[in-house]
């Protein structure tokens, strides 16, 4: 598990590889990836948009940019949690994520960013390493 704290928020992630989903032969690999964030701070917050670098071990860079995540922008109040489930596929074996998140407090609308931190995506079929 790969976490990350910016600004009282904590930022969890747990990649899985898909090899149901994946199709090595045909240059088709997907992970899962579950995030958890978590609020601790005093403050209720709203997660507004989403921000991805997704590296393959070719380095082709992807740049993900939308507003909530999975159709939701939650509210998170203090003290609490919010968790999802999404999947990247890449055209390779291996790579790496990072992100931010737009965040706004629900009471006094400033906004602030929290970021993801870099994780892996290793899958059983890798050649080398990309992190």
């Amino acid at each position: 598990m790969y976490e990350q704290e910016t600004a009282g928020m904590i930022v969890r992630v747990e990649p899985a590889f898909l090899a149901d989903q994946s199709k090595p032969r045909e240059g088709r690999f997907v992970w899962s990836y579950t995030i958890e964030i978590e609020n601790r701070t005093g403050d209720p917050v709203q997660l507004i948009s989403r921000f991805w670098r997704i590296t393959d071990e070719n380095g082709l860079t992807q740049e993900v940019r939308g507003a909530g995540v999975i159709g939701e922008q939650p509210v998170i109040p203090p003290g609490e949690s919010f968790r999802y489930t999404s999947a990247a596929p890449l055209a390779a074996p291996s790579g790496v994520m990072s992100g931010a998140y737009s965040m706004q407090r629900v009471e006094t609308g400033e906004a602030f960013d929290i970021g993801v931190p870099l994780f892996a995506l290793d899958s059983p079929h890798h050649s080398r390493l990309a992190n």
